[in-house]
């Protein structure tokens, strides 16, 4: 196993993380938010705020700073605080404070008044539901409505009217949030080579190019430093309003600017998870045989429309192999907070409907859940005439279900003594993805090498694989390796989202290794050098040649050279004309129901998962055990409550809640090692993110298992559990 190289730093307190920086003569900017869900602003009184001590500046829509809004190809707008009067949320940043001092920035922003012309609010995905509309094609939602039927099936209706049995019910997700560590924050810096911000992202050269298009100046005067990120999720994928804010004040007064966010902004000023509706029919032969399976689905969305959480399109639309299928995806505008990408977009609130209607039907089947859903195993989308390149999802629950003593499971669960004892399981998948990654390579006269690309680590364990496949593709150890990343100077690496990175940054090292070879054979061979005019091969971090050898060090040193360079892009290409690809997993819990209090506790819990090849097993595990306690918190702690003006009630880590060590016992990871070599030359496929999918269901499964009371939304709450 190999531990994380940033690990000691991290735990050492050593990291920089984008607001540990400081600079002499820097100032602090605070972000003043709104307090009403929709309408516009009439007036701003600066005066005081203006006037309190320390204070060097105060911008709103009625002064603003200098920005545009920026746009980038697949990804679209970002929204840029302070460029119109339009309030379409509670907590929307409308005005930034810049003082000498934190607290002199925080309690001038305490000081502004701001009336409003304020309009009707509608805040609740309830009474938005008759208002829904068509989501918009896009990435994940091919069409807003999708049908695939039996050559002989007239309708979806017809299929399901042919099914002995059916299931029909509605479920429900709630908001969240990312709640990552580390507040959204940036230190912003002008000097004569331009800009430079600090900042946690999950991809420092796409946060460089919003920043330039949004200040209207060259890309190549921006520079985006990110090498530590304390956790992201998807929540730091675009450029935050801090970063923005920061940007543009540190121009006007020529002077360093540090914003960050309190962690009650975070909640609002930021982004979150949609809440979702989802209702599912599911028809099926008395032998469990899917012949009918409806999706329909309602996602909230701010009033831009900028997100949509593609619940039925990131799971039925592939999951299962059924001879009829028929899904739906609407969104329900709403003056809520902006919604975005947050862990398994789509597949995770998405899976808790779905595999909990599987659960719903093999109750009704009277047969075994895992039966079931192997009895429906699918070898490609359904209407998809792309096979899986590499599935063995039989496997992950045929392993898991002799380790967890499925066996022994009972239909109606057990007692032990005060406790009620159930055991629920579901299917995961997520799709397996590459983004384009371009990644240098650098040999040195030292003997060491150099293995750098922009991109991000946000926790995932980016920077420790860099060294790992960097030295089996240079054939040298891993401690010669020095890693590099986070940094928009360095070679474009794509954006560390969507379980992509290993499979596309790994890519790309492979063939950045190819070339940096072929020019060190080049060096190695040229007229002079060590082997003039011969043949020449590279083995073990040498070159050979009739018997002789050198390492790629002492080349260098020979032709009086300090280093040789290369880089090497990769992209989704061909293959995806071919195949379909996805990671797959089956989750195992054990849930325990206090009889008298109802309490409900997740007391084991186990994900057998087919990821591909496996480059770090110790931070391949510690990945899925995160999204694994995600879904249990998913199931059982985490739900935003908005309220009827638009305020979040427990916009805090107090009332927001998170599982805590005493949650979470005994955890379970195995993997079967399949390298996919047809989805990309690494053989890895991602898992950074299937870890959460499925496990919410498993345990509103378990729940059910144990108590025999079917609760169809998350997170349950003890009041669910009551005794009808």
């Amino acid at each position: 196993m190999t531990s994380r190289l940033d690990g000691p730093l991290k735990v050492s307190g050593r990291a920089k993380y984008g607001a540990d920086n400081n600079f002499p003569g820097m100032a602090y900017g605070y972000v003043v938010l709104s307090t009403i869900a929709h309408g516009e602003i009439a007036a701003m009184d600066i005066t005081a705020a203006k006037s309190a001590p320390g204070v060097l500046a105060v911008y709103t829509p009625f002064d603003p700073l200098e920005l545009r809004t920026p746009s980038l190809p697949a990804f679209g707008e970002t929204w840029v605080p302070l460029q119109d009067k339009e309030v379409a949320y509670y907590g929307q940043p409308i005005g930034f404070v810049v003082a000498e001092t934190f607290e002199q920035a925080r309690d001038a922003a305490m000081l502004i008044e701001v009336s409003y012309h304020e309009r009707p609010a509608l805040t609740s995905l309830e009474d938005g539901l008759a208002s829904a509309e068509d989501a918009p094609a896009g990435v994940r939602v091919e069409a807003p409505s999708l049908e695939v039927l039996a050559p002989d099936v007239e309708s979806f209706e017809d299929a399901l009217a042919a099914s002995p049995v059916v299931v029909d019910a509605t479920y429900a997700t709630a908001t969240q949030n990312h709640a990552a560590m580390e507040p959204h924050s940036a230190v912003a810096v002008w000097d004569a080579d331009g800009l430079t911000v600090y900042s946690g992202n999950q991809g420092a050269h796409l946060q460089a190019l919003e920043l330039a298009l949004a200040l209207d100046v060259d890309p190549s005067s921006v520079r985006a430093v990110n090498p530590f990120v304390g956790g992201a999720f998807g929540g730091k994928g675009r450029t935050s309003a801090p970063a923005f804010l920061a940007a543009a004040a540190a121009k006007g007064l020529d002077r360093p600017i540090k914003a960050a966010l309190s962690r009650e902004q975070v909640f609002t000023a930021t982004a979150t998870r949609p809440a979702t509706v989802q209702r599912i029919c599911l028809g099926a032969d008395t032998n469990g045989t899917l012949i009918a399976l409806r999706h329909d689905s309602w996602s909230t969305t701010p009033m831009d429309r900028s997100f949509v959480e593609p619940t039925s399109h990131g799971t039925s639309r592939e999951w299962y192999a059924t001879q009829n299928l028929a899904i739906s995806q609407k969104m329900v505008p709403l003056n809520i907070p902006p919604t975005t990408f947050m862990r398994a977009p789509g597949e995770a609130p998405g899976s808790f409907a779905l595999e909990s209607a599987i659960d719903e039907l093999a109750v009704a089947l009277h047969m075994d859940p895992i039966e079931l859903r192997m009895r429906n195993n699918s070898t490609a989308p359904p209407g998809n005439d792309l096979q899986w390149s590499s599935k063995h999802l039989d496997e992950c629950f045929r392993i898991g279900a002799d380790r967890f003593g499925w066996a022994n499971r009972s239909p109606h669960g057990h007692s032990d003594g005060d406790w009620l004892v159930g055991l629920g399981t579901a299917t995961a998948m997520f799709p397996a993805l590459r983004f384009p990654a371009t990644v240098g390579i650098t040999l040195r006269a030292d003997e060491t090498a150099v293995v750098e690309t922009s991109g991000a680590d946000p926790g995932t364990g980016l920077l420790t694989v860099l060294s790992l496949v960097g030295a089996e593709s240079l054939d040298i150890a891993p401690e010669r390796i020095t890693p590099r990343l986070g940094d928009s100077a360095l070679p474009p690496g794509g954006l560390s989202g969507g379980s992509t990175a290993t499979a596309s940054v790994g890519s790309a090292i492979m063939i950045a290794a190819g070339e940096v070879i072929d020019q060190l054979l080049a060096l190695a061979s040229s007229p002079g050098a060590p082997f003039d005019g011969l043949e020449v091969s590279y083995e073990d971090g040498r070159v050979l040649s009739d018997g002789r050898s050198m390492t790629f060090g002492e080349v260098l040193r020979a032709v009086n050279r300090q280093l040789v360079s290369a880089t090497g892009s990769s992209a989704p290409g061909e293959e995806l004309t071919k195949h379909s690809f996805s990671s797959f997993g089956a989750q195992f819990c054990e849930v325990r129901v206090h009889r008298l209090t109802r309490e409900a506790r997740v007391s084991r819990m186990l994900g057998v998962f087919d990821s591909g090849r496996i480059i770090n097993a110790q931070a391949a595990r510690s990945q899925i055990i995160g999204g694994m306690i995600w879904g249990v918190s998913a199931a059982l702690h985490e739900g935003l409550e908005i309220e009827a003006n638009g305020r979040l009630a427990n916009g805090d880590f107090a009332g927001y809640l998170l599982p805590v060590n005493a949650d979470i016992s005994d955890v379970g990871v195995h993997f079967v090692e399949y390298p996919d070599t047809l989805h990309n030359s690494v053989g890895a496929k991602g898992l950074g993110e299937i870890g959460m999918v499925g496990m919410a269901a498993a345990v509103a499964n378990a729940v059910y298992n144990a108590t025999g009371i079917r609760v169809r939304h998350i997170p349950i709450v003890l009041e669910d559990l009551l005794e009808q």
